[in-house]
């Protein structure tokens, strides 16, 4: 448990018509493993509380959570478009932000976003959709709102380890777990003239160029 909690745990999903919230299983239970890893109380009322507004949505919306340790919560829900098959996004690589692999928090979805603010900060938005954050290592962890995926040419996709210093998404996870995805430390030379993608629960995979 973290001693001093002055962070919430966020989760940010997808809900269909019909369908109800995309991966919502693992969803719930990244939501209850960090709330048992760091001592957060009320997870399940929170999580009841999202799917009365599930049933509540008539079009595709955009569900945030936001779960404080002492057990209070907030729902955000916006209406969503989702993008495009054919969206492709710029991303460029932070040069001054980075990630330190050797802290815990970075395996969970938290309000701690100072570091991932400042990559983005570093470009404007009309020059990057996405900037990718490196650790100390020069690895490629993940992007501000993105994990990252590199077509490894077999059918499968390469997604950095937890260890690089990177959040375990619910899309990576769902990747992983049906095998079609496969973990692997990425550098950015790993990028050279290789298709990749980068994406969240929430949009989907995004097929990404880089841009230097």
């Amino acid at each position: 448990m973290i001693e001093t909690v002055d962070f919430s745990l966020i989760e940010t999903m997808r809900c269909d018509p019909g369908s109800g919230i995309a991966r919502a299983s693992l969803h719930k239970a990244r939501l209850g493993n960090s709330a048992r890893k760091l001592g957060f109380v009320g997870y399940q009322p929170a999580w009841n509380a999202v799917l009365q507004a599930v049933a509540a949505t008539s079009q595709t919306t955009r569900l945030r959570l936001e779960l404080f340790a002492d057990g209070r919560f907030q729902i955000v829900a916006v209406p969503f478009t989702p993008q495009s098959d054919d969206t492709v996004w710029t991303v460029r690589i932070a040069i001054n932000a980075q990630l330190d692999s050797t802290k815990p928090l970075l395996r969970h979805k938290t309000s701690l976003r100072e570091i991932y603010d400042a990559a983005r900060a570093e470009f404007p938005r009309e020059d990057a959709d996405e900037v990718l954050l490196l650790n100390e290592k020069g690895e490629i962890c993940e992007g501000t709102i993105t994990n990252l995926f590199v077509d490894a040419g077999d059918g499968k996709l390469l997604t950095p380890p937890l260890s690089s210093g990177c959040l375990a998404g619910i899309l990576r996870t769902s990747l992983l777990c049906r095998k079609r995805a496969c973990v692997e430390k990425i550098t950015p030379g790993d990028l050279a003239g290789r298709s990749f993608y980068v994406g969240n629960s929430l949009r989907g995979l995004i097929r990404a160029n880089l841009q230097k």
